[in-house]
């Protein structure tokens, strides 16, 4: 058994117009070539997260689940814009593929990465890892070490420093 994240059945009125997705990547640059493996990462919180193997390409889809939502949740455009603008940066980040804000697509924007292969970080680890108490220590430290990289890009005069807004970060968190 494989402890690589692979993805699962997609969940019940959580299918993707894959024909869609298919011809708007083509329009924006993917040459993909059918046929098409979709899978759904399960867990989480938040976004609801896809996996499309074509022959040639193997992408990931992100976009926000169905339903009401507050005002600057799942933001599919900043989600794909700090990414893009950390990459050169903070390069263990995946390619960003395309961003789609038309709705018309799938029914909400969205946006498509190059997937990377490993271990989505979750409360357990998959117990076929069989870590001993100090492997579990050094993955817990090279966890800390990818964060402190993160910390220390430089923000100031590159196209990161846009996505600060300014003073009131608290008063937007409770006014929504």
């Amino acid at each position: 058994m494989s402890v690589i994240d692979v993805g699962g059945k997609v969940r019940e009125g959580e299918e993707l117009d894959i024909r869609a997705v298919g011809n708007w990547l083509i329009e924006n640059g993917s040459e993909i070539i059918e046929p098409v493996e979709v899978t759904q990462y399960s867990g989480g919180a938040s976004n609801w997260t896809y996996r499309l193997k074509y022959a040639n390409a193997d992408l990931i889809l992100r976009r926000p689940p169905k339903g009401t939502k507050a005002k600057s949740a799942h933001d599919m455009a900043r989600e794909y814009q700090v990414q893009k603008w950390l990459a050169p940066y903070y390069p263990v980040l995946p390619e960003m593929v395309a961003l789609c804000q038309d709705e018309s697509v799938i029914g909400c924007d969205f946006y498509v990465m190059k997937h990377i292969e490993g271990i989505i970080p979750r409360a357990k680890l998959p117990p076929e890892l069989n870590f001993n108490e100090q492997q579990v220590q050094q993955l817990c430290v090279n966890v800390l070490d990818k964060l402190i990289e993160l910390h220390q890009v430089p923000y100031k005069g590159t196209e990161l420093e846009k996505l600060g807004k300014g003073d009131g970060y608290c008063r937007r968190q409770v006014e929504g």
